[in-house]
C-alpha cells in the first residue's frame, strides 16, 4: 500500500503518517525507487497509535505502549502503571477545568449584563478589589 491508501484506510492524514515515520514510531518498507510501501502490520500500528492518541497519550507514551505491545514477554502491570499515570493527569486536568468552570460561572452570575459600566468579570480579571 502507498501512503494515500494507508491514509484512507487508517483515517490519519498523510502528514501525520510521515511524522510518525520521521520520529520512528513506524518504519514502512521503502521500494527501490524510494516510495513507502506499507504492509498490513503498519496499518495495524497506525490504528494502535490513533487509538492511543485519541485517549490522550503523548507521543512518548505511545512509543512506550507500542514497545510493550510488541514485547511478548511484557508484564501487564507495566501497561497498567502507565495508564494509571495518564489517568491521574486526566483527572488533574478535569479538576482544573472544573475550578475554572465554577469561578467563571460565579463571575457570570455576579455580572448584571446591562448597560452599566460596572462589570465584576473585568474587575476580577484586572485584580481589583
Amino acid at each position: 500500500m502507498n501512503i494515500g491508501d494507508v491514509s484512507s484506510r487508517s483515517g490519519l492524514p498523510a502528514k501525520t503518517i510521515r511524522y510518525y515515520e520521521d520520529i520512528g514510531l513506524i518504519k514502512p518498507h521503502r521500494s527501490t525507487n524510494g516510495y513507502r510501501c506499507f504492509a498490513e502490520t503498519d496499518l495495524h500500528k497506525l490504528a494502535f497509535l490513533g487509538r492511543a492518541r485519541a485517549l490522550g497519550f503523548t507521543i512518548e507514551d505511545c512509543r512506550t505502549l507500542m514497545a510493550l505491545y510488541e514485547d511478548e514477554s511484557r508484564a501487564s502491570h507495566d501497561v497498567k502503571h502507565l495508564a494509571l499515570e495518564h489517568l491521574a493527569k486526566i483527572e488533574e486536568k478535569i479538576a482544573d477545568l472544573q475550578a475554572m468552570h465554577d469561578t467563571l460561572g460565579e463571575l457570570v452570575s455576579s455580572c448584571a449584563g446591562d448597560s452599566r459600566p460596572d462589570c465584576p468579570i473585568l474587575k476580577d480579571l484586572s485584580g481589583e478589589e
